[in-house]
């Protein structure tokens, strides 16, 4: 495995996995690393989480506090900078465009943006998918993130755990089993969610907020559960994995595989 997958399902809850039914999550985990009770930060809103994901530090070291981004006053470079510092081809591939900010000019060989706002969650998220498929068998990039945001969306429209939720996350989990299944095997997945949810929203310290899986997927793997897993891991384990030094200010470690 010398490239990664990242793929990041929008307030994802945990339970939700399991709940939902779909029957590529158990295969997945079947080959898995993971971690069912991963943290991530406060606040648990999606742009500070995406931030501290690629940056490796809380929100309250990159100051991106609410879903406007605003620069950094002492910038910390994320993981599109340190690997394109390493000569590494990055993409991303999102359909909430807010997530624009999170690498700087460039830092990325491709990015795809499809509104979801525009075409809606459910179609935007298997448009992106194949979109992010075709780049994938062309160019073999070494790290790819994939954004699906209809979860998130059912979560504030019709409320976290309910039928229309699990139904976005079963759409979800669509998406990542047909990107697994023609993914060469020398990438590494990782499929894992900004923060949880409850009710109709998020933004809490409660612990259906701020639970997150992480689930790292390759079929050389055996199953194995971790525990301790943080958000701000992700970033320094992608780096490492692509053989690029982490930058200095990272405070997240990498993730034992």
């Amino acid at each position: 495995m010398n490239k990664v997958l990242l793929i990041l399902v929008d307030g994802m809850r945990p339970d939700s996995l399991d709940a939902c039914g779909h029957p590529f999550v158990g295969e997945m985990l079947f080959h898995s690393t993971y971690d069912l009770a991963a943290r991530t930060v406060m606040p648990s809103v999606t742009l500070p989480c995406h931030m501290s994901l690629f940056h490796s530090v809380d929100p309250e070291r990159h100051g991106i506090l609410t879903n406007t981004y605003v620069p950094q006053v002492r910038p910390v470079r994320g993981i599109c900078e340190v690997l394109r510092a390493a000569g590494k081809k990055c993409a991303m591939f999102y359909n909430w465009e807010e997530l624009k900010d999170l690498s700087r000019p460039d830092s990325l060989t491709y990015g795809c943006y499809i509104s979801g706002h525009v075409y809606g969650y459910e179609e935007a998220n298997p448009r992106l998918t194949a979109e992010a498929k075709r780049y994938i068998a062309s160019d073999r990039p070494d790290f790819v993130f994939l954004y699906l945001g209809w979860t998130d969306a059912a979560g504030h429209g019709y409320g976290w755990m309910g039928d229309e939720y699990l139904r976005s996350v079963r759409g979800s989990w669509d998406c990542i089993e047909s990107i697994c299944r023609d993914l060469p095997e020398d990438y590494l997945v990782v499929v894992t969610a900004d923060h949880g949810g409850h009710g109709r929203s998020h933004g809490s310290d409660l612990p259906e907020d701020m639970t997150i899986p992480i689930i790292c997927w390759n079929p050389a793997l055996p199953s194995r559960k971790a525990e301790g897993w943080r958000i701000i891991d992700i970033a320094p384990t992608a780096a490492e994995l692509l053989g690029a030094a982490p930058d200095g200010d990272w405070e997240g470690k990498p993730l034992t595989l």
